[in-house]
């Protein structure tokens, strides 16, 4: 293959990605999942985000990928060792690019063009021939680089009581409650703010389309907990919820019985959910939601 024809493969590789960065997200609703029927994980936890762990990948997380060594608190990303302000900065960003009026618009459009400037930036180099090239190629990587990969830190296995899987289930019910009735107040101490984001952005989202959906009934049926480690001050559990509840999307307004006011979902017979939730506390705090991973 000539170097031309990769350099135009790379290029057209950019301008896909370009592409998809600038396409906007469509809502995935679905009868009977929670929290507009979302197929996929979001929220972050900590140095184990991007472990298979059995459950959907967070495909919308603050985190990055860490290559920290495998021992000691600092070993993790900026991120991972600080989910709170991780969660402050999503719930600005989303608040920027979601949260509507002139703000909103605005800012989404700087980041927009951000994003261009950056892909145009690395197009001009391509076209330039202003990557380092040795042979004819791509520079080699050094002979350091071709040592084994230091062991991923992941934290330290601990273990929680029954007093904190009794937490976890009152978190549970407490924002699906909260949820069924759109209240981001009570969401604000239930969540980290990076997952309050992610929810303010859905409500946002139900709201541009005249819908809310509606959860009531909640029927915890299984809440297992899979793992449980710490991270410095922090500490971590993630537990396997299966529930039943009357899920169903409405439009604004409406009464669930009159004629098309119901969009997806049933009024009177309940669906069932599973899902993974991520929990995180400062020792000595309280529990907050960190993530959803659908199952």
């Amino acid at each position: 293959m000539t170097d031309r024809t990769t350099r135009w493969r790379v290029i057209a590789a950019l301008l896909f990605s370009l592409t998809l960065a600038l396409t906007p997200s469509l809502a995935d609703a679905r009868a009977g999942g929670s929290f507009g029927g979302s197929t996929s994980g979001m929220g972050s936890r900590g140095s184990r985000s991007f472990e298979n762990n059995g459950a959907a990948p967070l495909a919308r997380t603050m985190q990055t990928p860490s290559t920290g060594v495998g021992t000691g608190y600092a070993g993790g990303s900026f991120f991972s060792r600080h989910p709170f302000l991780t969660g402050i900065f999503g719930g600005f960003i989303g608040s920027m690019l979601f949260g509507g009026g002139l703000f909103g618009h605005m800012f989404g459009g700087l980041f927009s063009l951000l994003i261009i400037g950056v892909l145009i930036f690395f197009l001009f180099r391509l076209l330039s021939g202003g990557f380092a090239r040795a042979g004819g190629g791509f520079a080699p990587r050094s002979v350091g680089a071709a040592a084994a990969p230091a062991q991923q830190y992941r934290g330290r296995d601990i273990t929680v009581g029954d007093a904190d899987l009794n937490a976890f289930q009152s978190l549970h019910a407490a924002i699906q409650e909260a949820w069924g009735r759109s209240d981001l107040a009570q969401m604000r101490q239930l969540m980290t703010p990076e997952m309050l984001s992610y929810f303010s952005e859905e409500l946002t989202r139900n709201a541009s389309q005249g819908v809310e959906n509606k959860v009531s009934n909640v029927n915890l049926i299984k809440a297992e907990l899979t793992e449980s480690w710490e991270e410095g001050d922090l500490q971590y559990a993630t537990a396997h919820m299966r529930w039943t509840a009357l899920d169903y999307t409405v439009r604004i307004g409406a009464a669930p019985s009159s004629p098309g006011a119901i969009v997806a979902g049933d009024t009177r017979v309940p669906t069932e959910a599973e899902e993974v939730w991520t929990f995180v506390q400062r020792r000595g705090g309280h529990w907050l939601l960190s993530a959803i991973q659908q199952v």
